[in-house]
């Protein structure tokens, strides 16, 4: 899921030359449309650095209203005035935000690349202001006559501007300035070579024969990948952005997955200008930096004091307690894939890390007499969404959901729903973006064009982002198993957005520490396979029949299957990622591939066969994503969301009374409260239950 802050440097009042464009630029105005939802048939590239650059010296001059103010700090003239300033800004940055990552063409990669610095720049003119932090401590100081969101309120921004550094001395923040410009420009450019190295090592293949297996979407897929490169004729196999491509279980060319994960999993890596190891090191070594002027001994440290898990130690006890049963279940399931595979190749063949997907789908085949084959003619995007994940979020929460074709869109596919709720009340906008376009990033994720606010009486405007592959020209748009998966997380994520309710934006939604954020959107995801809804949307896409319940049953007799290998890729990810993070100031790393294996193998997590979810090289979500030292949050708050399942399944599942009781006790909660409490008042817990994860995964006897 991807969140952008917003805000920036000291710029210049638009001269008079551009008075015409500025009454043409749609960002400087509130939308007209409904929910004040974008109005893309009128915004245009050009307009987004004017609106930066009004939007920061409007905030500026709201600043220095504040600061100027010769009235003692009040919650009103100081805390509630600083989270009223910044809208402009905020709705220029959102939008780019968003375009950039779903339709990133290379006009709008330069002007973020423009803006980055100035918006870095405008945060720490903020946050490092000393006169307006210490209007923001003198209220803080006494908010003992404060009560609800403004008390809330006023503590998360005064522990914002001390995390940020607002105690530093001027010597320190100036420094503190500069590392943090300089991460800004590098994560931008990492972001930028993770995506064309992507590209770059897509591979090509001369004759069909060689994508046996594939089915014929697929190949259709490859030949127009092909055509648009410039190599007609040929067939082109796209990387995604995790390490293993879903097709890597369907080719029956061992060489051709060969040469497919060997080149996912040195992209970006090579001599060329997709090179991101120096990008990488440069971004470590700052953030250490960083870490080291802020008193702390690392980024990770840092980076985790003001999440749930609060300390590195905690992320290292959560690796240790799932490491052992998970290198266990892996030994055996490894052991029991190279004997299945023998039987066919002969008793001297040896599994290779491409071979890992491919005869795992053919031992589930045999084991439970189910592949993805089986499910796909069941498996259709519009059901899914409509008679699935629509239908769940009505049987628990009541909301019904209006195709909005009138709203402008920002490309082609992209859909819009009014969402009403219980007694048809409109209550947000929810954008749909499923199918991967050349420009997109890779990934999913959730974020908002327009934040909740009762202050501002703002209603929810969400967009859900996925990269599924497009349906052939005139065929349905058949998902995998792990695409609905992917749809249930991201909408998910949405209704935390949906159903805030909240006074502030600073508190509105989603805007909840990492790892709780992932929280509501792994919740979601258990309502997939759910009996009651798996049957309302798996139909086949000819005849309309539900699947039947012997493929159902199927499909949960295999539901753990693989799941040592998936929890090993991401154990692997977490502890890569923690890695970077624990590097202390003045370490240097000049060898980024055998930092990997040594983080890896002081794990115990170097897995032969199962390379982790992302390598360094590509991994958007701590070097670009903000997810630094927070990828554990996945981890995490799978724990919880177990945990909470597990309650549901104790007071009758898929009920609207359970589905009331969760939406009134967390997702509509944002961050009025300190978050475990939501989790403690739903479930009843004091401390979440780990052995619910290893139990889900079917890791444990």
């Amino acid at each position: 899921m991807k969140r952008l802050i917003a805000t920036l440097s000291l710029l210049a009042m638009l001269t008079a030359c551009q008075t015409s464009s500025t009454k043409e630029n749609p960002l400087l105005t509130e939308s007209t449309l409904d929910y004040q939802a974008p109005d893309f048939s009128k915004i245009r590239p050009a307009h987004f650095v004017p609106a930066i650059e009004e939007g920061i010296r409007i905030q500026l001059a709201e600043i220095d209203s504040i600061t100027s103010n010769t009235a003692a700090p009040t919650f009103e003239n100081t805390v509630l005035a600083y989270e009223k300033s910044g809208r402009l800004l905020a709705r220029a940055t959102s939008i780019l935000s968003a375009l950039v990552g779903a339709d990133g063409t290379e006009e709008l990669q330069k002007i973020d690349e423009e803006t980055t610095p100035m918006l870095s720049a405008h945060h720490d003119a903020l946050l490092l202001n000393e006169k307006l932090f210490a209007r923001i401590k003198a209220v803080y100081d006494q908010r003992s006559s404060l009560q609800g969101e403004d008390l809330r309120l006023t503590e998360v921004l005064y522990d914002q501007f001390v995390h940020e550094g607002a105690l530093l001395s001027a010597a320190d923040k100036e420094a503190l300035k500069k590392i943090n410009s300089e991460i800004a420009v590098l994560q931008t450019k990492f972001t930028n070579q993770v995506n064309a190295g992507t590209k770059e090592a897509a591979v090509l293949v001369d004759k069909v024969e060689e994508l046996d297996g594939l089915s014929e979407e697929a190949i259709t897929r490859a030949a127009e990948a092909a055509t648009a490169a410039g190599h007609k004729g040929k067939y082109l196999l796209e990387q995604t952005n995790t390490s293993r491509p879903g097709y890597l279980a369907d080719l029956n060319n061992r060489d051709v997955r060969r040469r497919v994960l060997e080149a996912s999993l040195s992209r970006c890596s090579g001599g060329d200008s997709t090179n991101t190891h120096p990008t990488i090191t440069r971004i470590a070594a700052l953030r250490a930096e960083k870490a080291k002027l802020l008193g702390l001994p690392n980024f990770a440290s840092w980076a985790l004091s003001d999440q749930m898990a609060g300390r590195p130690e905690a992320v290292e006890r959560l690796i240790s307690q799932l490491a052992p049963a998970c290198r266990a279940k892996v030994a055996n399931d490894v052991a029991e894939l190279e004997a299945f595979a023998q039987k066919t190749e002969g008793k001297d063949f040896k599994l290779a890390a491409w071979d890992l997907d491919y005869y795992a789908e053919r031992l589930k085949k045999a084991k439970y007499d189910l592949n993805e084959a089986d499910l796909k003619p069941y498996l259709v995007l519009d059901s899914v969404l409509k008679n699935g994940v629509f239908y769940a979020a009505n049987q628990l929460y009541g909301l019904t959901f209006k195709p909005r074709p009138d709203i402008p869109v920002y490309a082609d596919g992209v859909q819009v729903y009014e969402v009403f709720d219980q007694d048809n009340t409109p209550m947000a906008l929810f954008y749909t973006d499923y199918f991967r376009r050349p420009t997109k990033t890779g990934g999913a994720w959730m974020s908002n064009f327009v934040q909740q606010s009762t202050l501002f009486g703002t209603k929810p405007v969400i967009y859900n982002v996925c990269n599924f592959e497009a349906p052939a020209k005139g065929a349905p748009a058949f998902l995998t198993s792990s695409d609905v998966e992917t749809l249930f997380h991201e909408f998910g994520h949405a209704l935390h957005g949906l159903f805030a309710s909240q006074k502030y934006e600073t508190l509105s939604g989603t805007n909840t520490p990492r790892d709780f954020v992932e929280m509501p959107s792994q919740f979601n995801e258990h309502w997939m396979t759910d009996s009651v809804v798996l049957r309302h949307y798996a139909r086949h896409y000819k005849t309309g029949e539900p699947m039947p319940q012997a493929l159902i049953d199927k499909m949960k007799a295999a539901a753990t299957y693989g799941q040592s290998y998936a929890l090993a890729e991401n154990l692997a990810a977490v502890t890569i990622d923690m890695a970077w993070g624990m590097l202390p100031a003045g370490q240097t790393v000049s060898d980024v591939d055998a930092f990997e294996r040594e983080a890896l193998a002081r794990a115990g997590l170097d897995f032969a066969l199962v390379p982790p979810r992302y390598r360094s090289a590509y991994y958007l979500h701590v070097f670009a994503g903000g997810y630094a030292s927070g990828y554990y949050s996945y981890l995490w708050t799978e724990v919880l969301d177990h945990n909470i399942y597990e309650w549901f399944a104790a007071h009758g599942g898929l009920t609207r009374e359970n589905g009331q009781r969760f939406r009134e006790m967390v997702l509509s909660r944002g961050n009025t409260a300190p978050v475990g409490t939501f989790f403690t008042n739903f479930t009843g817990l004091t401390e979440p239950d780990m052995s619910s994860l290893l139990r889900f995964r079917g890791l444990t006897e």
